[in-house]
């Protein structure tokens, strides 16, 4: 299915800019254009944002608070791992820390954040298809066919990422950071800020890193990566993803950061797959002109 949503693209270029209005538009016309489409998308996000302010108690009990509590889904499958093979030490007994707000308005500000979170991440399809209407006009319709099916791909990737980053890179980092201890007379006492800046960062960190294959889907279209230059450097790649999860999950067993690697191995896979398929299109179309 095509990424643009469209049940079929007319690629005659001249015929498209003529039905979209694009013909001739001028430079202040194409800045009203991305105004307009960057409007869009912020009161997308600010309808979103309501529905998640309306709803704040149930965004915190459902979404924000659980990864604090040790029956979280992530540490009861990774005891449940731990147990079955023997490794006791990946059971999560005990959160060593308390959620505090300091500040009068400290709360209402972070129903307010944590509102504006949900707003961007759930209107993020929206305005991924508001910026790629005002991509699209202005490429070539070899570009255009090449790229079909760009906002349904970045979309799947982007909740994947998000997902990854909720369940299991969130949770790895808040467990090592709650029980990481200099002094057993130090008391983790954390402002509520602090603990949704890690849980956001991280989760939204990991929506980004997901679409490394359409980040390589677009450098091997303009030439800068090769396959081989993919295959050349993999067990490079390997060490560096390696080193990744062990600062993502900065926790010393190893099951946690192989968890954690193994799905950002299979995207460095799953772009070296894109990359061959880009490059087989570059080679037969100039077979085609030739």
């Amino acid at each position: 299915m095509p990424l643009d949503q469209t049940p079929y693209i007319d690629y005659d270029d001249d015929k498209e800019d003529e039905e979209s209005g694009n013909d001739g538009m001028s430079f202040l016309d194409h800045l009203e254009e991305l105004r307009w489409n960057l409007i869009r998308s912020a009161i997308a996000i600010a309808i979103f944002m309501v529905i998640g302010f309306v709803f704040h108690q149930e965004v915190f009990q459902m979404l924000i608070l659980p990864p604090s509590k040790v029956d979280f889904v992530t540490y009861r499958v990774l005891c449940d791992i731990g147990n079955a093979i023997g490794i006791e030490s990946l059971c999560v007994e005990k959160m060593n820390f308390a959620l505090m707000s300091r500040e009068v308005s400290g709360q209402f500000m972070m129903a307010l954040t944590t509102a504006a979170i949900v707003g961007l991440v759930v209107a993020f399809p929206y305005i991924f298809w508001e910026i790629w209407r005002f991509i699209k006009p202005g490429l070539k319709k070899e570009e255009k066919y090449a790229a079909r099916g760009a906002v349904f791909y970045v979309t799947l990737l982007f909740f994947m990422g998000v997902l990854f980053g909720y369940y299991v890179v969130a949770p790895f980092a808040i467990n090592f950071l709650v029980n990481f201890q200099i002094d057993e007379s130090i008391i983790n006492q954390f402002d509520i800020g602090s603990y949704i800046g890690i849980l956001a960062t991280l989760t939204l960190a990991c929506g980004i890193t997901f679409q490394l294959p359409i980040a390589i889907f677009v450098l091997t279209k303009i030439g800068v990566v090769t396959p081989l230059f993919l295959r050349t450097y993999r067990r490079h790649s390997l060490v560096v993803i390696l080193i990744v999860a062990a600062v993502i999950t900065p926790s010393p067993d190893a099951i946690s950061q192989i968890l954690v690697s193994i799905p950002l191995y299979i995207l460095f896979e799953i772009s070296i797959l894109v990359s061959e398929r880009v490059e087989k299109a570059k080679l037969a179309a100039l077979e085609r002109q030739s």
